[in-house]
């Protein structure tokens, strides 16, 4: 079996889940997220764990075990504690702002960029010009994450741009040297 889908999700107290059929929907305290589970797969609610197991031993099936288990798990974390990313903006002039429920991105063109923030997702930005973005949903935060920093990816030679927080951008040696 595979590793990561034998494993069960133990729910926490204040997080309940419903099964209907092929569909699987976890409830907790900052939200609701629901999943339709892949065909070959089959969840079991035993009190407060959730288990998965699968029809046959197929390829793909075997790959799904262990994929339906992961996002799951992600939706009962995502209910209880939420996820998280920040973004750097670097480079002379570029900032962010929130305007009501748009955002709106100076990064160097000849008009600013302005992002509908989606419902459900927040974004801020703080003091030093980073973005925090922040959701129940991981999937959704991190291509919000990814729409934005397509706007504007770090150039390889000056290093400007919008970056995940963290992330090493090696810089290429310019014409001179």
């Amino acid at each position: 079996m595979s590793r990561i889908g034998k494993k069960i999700i133990s729910l926490p107290a204040n997080v309940t889940a419903t099964l209907s059929g092929q569909s699987v929907k976890i409830k907790g305290p900052k939200g609701e997220l629901g999943l339709d589970v892949i065909d070959g797969i089959t969840a079991h609610l035993e009190g407060s764990t959730l288990t998965f197991t699968r029809a046959n031993e197929l390829t793909a099936t075997r790959a799904n075990h262990g994929l339906v288990r992961a996002l799951v798990n992600n939706m009962v974390v995502g209910v209880t504690t939420g996820f998280a990313r920040k973004l750097e903006i670097q480079g002379i002039g570029y900032k962010a702002e929130v305007k009501g429920k748009m955002l709106v991105l100076n990064l160097g063109y000849s008009h600013p960029v302005e992002y509908p923030i989606p419902a459900d997702v927040t974004i801020a930005v703080d003091k030093d010009g980073k973005l925090l973005l922040a959701g129940i949903d991981r999937a959704r935060v991190g291509q919000v994450a990814a729409n934005l920093r397509a706007y504007r990816p770090p150039d390889r030679y000056k290093g400007k741009g919008i970056r995940h927080e963290g992330e090493h951008v090696s810089l290429k040696a310019g014409k001179s040297a």
